[in-house]
């Protein structure tokens, strides 16, 4: 099916269901293989794994759909069979979903090649996040800076599991030790993998071979492109670690994460060193 014909089933289809759809193109990435869950990601793929009696996928898509994005494109690979059969056409979810399918991975951002008639702005986000984000609020400041490409961004600690030692005179005969941190912990401002693009962006991606996102960063870097950051401070987690799916599990189960939209970072209980 063509680009031009899947919009045109799409409206379509909203105009059976009378929903409403801000008009953006939302790529979601769940091709990748979930290695930092293995065993379980053998069997499931990652955005499949589950929260309470959802996947964590449906919890990324019910947000979208709330937030008037309706219009996804969900990019598989491992595992694709069992992604599809879970969501179908995405009209039992309240959008319209197609597919991606990489033959071979192609990185998070070399899949983009595959998407049809990118004409306007799109949001891109990778699909093994829980977060209390407002989507439409990265879009805006986006729109309103004119940026080619906007990052979401948010503060991390990270905690060294060494002595960290500062040595004076490292490459000379005797160094010496001047400071001792004994496990220190680091913040850091890290991508949410939430990102908004414009489609000139996808000129800066090989026709072939593997691409990430932080390979098109350095491109678009390279390129003097104006290349903006959204800083968050909400509830962020990311499945792909053992400690964020625990911590999200938790949440569910104490109740924060069954009423809709994930909660606020003012109402959720936050782990010492685990995160914002």
């Amino acid at each position: 099916m063509t680009g031009r014909a899947r919009r045109d089933q799409k409206k379509e289809r909203r105009g059976l269901r009378g929903g409403e759809s801000c008009g953006m193109n939302v790529v979601i990435l769940a091709g990748g293989k979930g290695t930092r869950l293995a065993p379980y990601t053998t069997v499931l793929p990652k955005p499949l794994m589950p929260l309470g009696d959802r996947a964590i996928l449906e919890v990324v898509v019910r947000k979208l759909a709330e937030e008037s994005f309706t219009d996804i494109t969900i990019s598989v690979g491992h595992l694709a069979h069992l992604i599809e059969a879970v969501f179908g056409d995405g009209t039992r979810h309240g959008v319209d979903i197609g597919y991606i399918r990489e033959d071979v991975p192609l990185g998070t951002a070399g899949s983009l090649r595959l998407v049809e008639d990118v004409d306007d702005t799109l949001l891109v986000m990778n699909g093994d996040i829980v977060t209390s984000l407002d989507f439409r609020d990265v879009v805006r400041r986006h729109k309103s800076r004119g940026n080619v490409l906007t990052i979401a961004t948010t503060q991390r600690q990270v905690k060294v599991d060494y002595g960290v030692i500062d040595v004076e005179g490292v490459s000379t005969p005797a160094p010496t030790v001047i400071e001792y941190h004994e496990k220190p912990l680091l913040d850091w401002v890290v991508s949410m993998g939430i990102y908004v693009l414009e489609p000139q962006v996808l000129d800066f991606i090989p026709d072939g071979g593997y691409f990430d996102f932080p390979d098109l960063v350095h491109v678009l870097l390279d390129a003097s492109a104006p290349i903006g950051a959204f800083v968050y401070d909400g509830l962020w987690l990311d499945i792909g670690r053992h400690e964020d799916y625990q911590r999200a599990l938790t949440l569910w189960e104490e109740g924060h994460l069954r009423t809709g939209d994930p909660p606020h970072r003012e109402n959720v209980p936050l782990l010492s060193g685990s995160g914002p």
